[in-house]
């Protein structure tokens, strides 16, 4: 199998980012953005998804952190298009549902080529440990425009620190579910050819 990954840079007058990812990993992690509780779900991500992952992002924080969540969201995507290459003998779609305690996440997606997201619930609180809530719904609606994939998620639950943790957990599984090579295929999963 040829190795999936990818490095992607971003440089804005609000964010200047470094990603790497290797889709075939360990889950090991080095993630900095300057906003912990950010950091902490992107290692999760990483580490549930069987992802090798690094995020370095110097962004406007002093703002607020919009545009680093979403500019770390683009970047994630691309990397992953990019690691995916022509998506040959991928599974191509799968879905998920994850607890966090009282609240569970569930996630559909499909390698689609295709950029839609839509996402239903609400956070349980505004903010977690310096991240605005609602930028983690915000951070798949990047990641999936990015990625061209179609991702459904929904939340539930009455904290919004395991409502978030299980958002990012989810589609970790289901993103590599969907992405693992199916011994069976050779071609791309796709009646038209390609993705």
């Amino acid at each position: 199998m040829t190795e999936r990954t990818a490095a992607v840079s971003r440089e804005t007058a609000e964010t200047e980012i470094q990603v790497t990812l290797d889709l075939d990993g360990d889950g090991e992690s080095t993630v900095e953005t300057g906003v912990g509780f950010f950091d902490h779900m992107l290692d999760a991500f990483a580490k549930h998804g069987l992802f090798d992952l690094t995020v370095r992002c110097d962004g406007d924080l002093d703002i607020d952190d919009h545009h680093t969540v979403e500019d770390v969201g683009i970047c994630v995507g691309e990397a992953f298009a990019e690691a995916l290459g022509d998506k040959r003998g991928i599974v191509r779609f799968a879905d998920r549902r994850v607890p966090l305690d009282e609240a569970v996440a569930s996630v559909v997606l499909d390698v689609s080529g295709r950029p839609l997201y839509e996402f239903s619930g609400d956070f349980s609180q505004e903010t977690v440990g310096g991240l605005t809530s609602v930028m983690a719904a915000h951070f798949f609606r990047s990641f999936a425009h990015a990625a061209d994939v179609t991702l459904h998620c929904e939340i539930d639950g009455q904290n919004a620190h395991h409502e978030i943790e299980a958002l990012f957990k989810g589609v970790a599984r289901t993103l590599d579910d969907a992405t693992r090579i199916d011994d069976r295929r050779s071609d791309t999963p796709s009646t038209k050819g390609e993705l």
